[in-house]
Formats: structure tokens, sequence, C-alpha cells
């Protein structure tokens, strides 16, 4: 496995080696003992999976403290536009994001630290994202930036009238208003 910087520090994209041949492909997608030389705070106890059609948007999610969670996602079929946002108050990123294709093709994985908020919009007719998580879901904690937020001005890839979001989702808080609620 390879890691691959991004412009903001922590948030890594990560490439398994794959080896291919006629038969198909293999690949390691997880090694605790590369996460633990790499990541050594870094605990995951859960995985998750979800299937989504073409323009499904997912996000923008996180948790409040003290439930944030580090995730660790993948497509393994499809593709999709994975976007995390830096919500680290001293951060000198704050409030700037990072976009990726991840896709059943490229295998790639994107490692997202504690303190950022995260989403995804599906590229291909369907797509099977899995992610692990290192703390539980808690529904008190849960918290979201409304996506289409002009301040972040995020490019889906996806045009508007194509997007299709969950109620929860289209009414979420701006980053402006999430900005002070968390850091008050």
């Amino acid at each position: 496995m390879e890691i691959i910087k991004t412009l903001i520090e922590g948030l890594v994209i990560i490439q398994p080696k794959v080896f291919e041949d006629e038969r198909g492909y293999f690949m390691e997608s997880y090694k605790e003992l590369f996460i633990k030389e790499n990541f050594p705070d870094i605990h995951f106890i859960q995985d998750n999976e979800s299937k989504s059609s073409y323009g499904v948007l997912r996000g923008l999610h996180f948790q409040k403290p003290p439930f944030e969670q580090t995730k660790l996602v993948r497509v393994i079929e499809g593709e999709v536009l994975d976007v995390a946002v830096d919500l680290r108050i001293n951060s000198p990123t704050y409030g700037k994001w990072e976009s990726i294709i991840l896709s059943g093709y490229n295998k790639k994985q994107f490692f997202i630290p504690k303190g950022f908020a995260h989403g995804f919009v599906v590229l291909s007719k369907e797509a099977i994202f899995s992610y692990k998580v290192d703390n539980e879901f808690a529904p008190d904690f849960d918290s979201g930036i409304y996506f289409g937020d002009n301040s972040l001005n995020i490019d889906w890839l996806v045009s508007k009238s194509d997007l299709i979001i969950s109620e929860k989702d289209e009414h979420l808080p701006s980053f402006l208003n999430i900005g002070q609620k968390i850091n008050n």
C-alpha cells in the first residue's frame, strides 16, 4: 500500500497494490499492521456499506465531539466523487476541501481523520461504497453541512437537477452556521 498526501494535512489517499491477471485481481483492501504503522492512534471498530444509484449525494456529514469519527472509505463497485471538508478550527486549511474520484476500477481509498465533514455523489449507474470507522454512530452528535453551500463552492460533477438528496441532507445548515456551533 502506498500513501499519497493531499494538500490538507492528515487527509491522505491510500493506493493498494493490485495484482491482476486473466482471472481477475487480488488486493489487500485493509491491513491492520499498515494502519498501526502509519496511523498509530487509529483503531477501526466497524465497517459500513451502502449502495446508491447515479446522482445520489450523501453528505456532508460529521459527528460532533466527543464522537468524531476517522473514516477509511473506498468504492467496491462503480464510481463516486468523494469530498472531505476540514473543520479543524486551528488548521491552516480550515474550511478547505479536497475531492477524489474513488472507483471499483482505481481501488483508491481515502483516509479521513477526525475533524472533517464527509460526503460523496455517485457518478456511475450504481455504486457500492464501503468504509471503516473508529467510533460508534451517536445520533445526538450527528451533524452536517449543506452540500451546496456557496462559501465552500464544491463542484459535485453532477447537475443539481440530477441530484438525489435525502430530506435531512437538503436542510443541513451552512458552513458558517456549523462553524459557529462547533467552536462555541
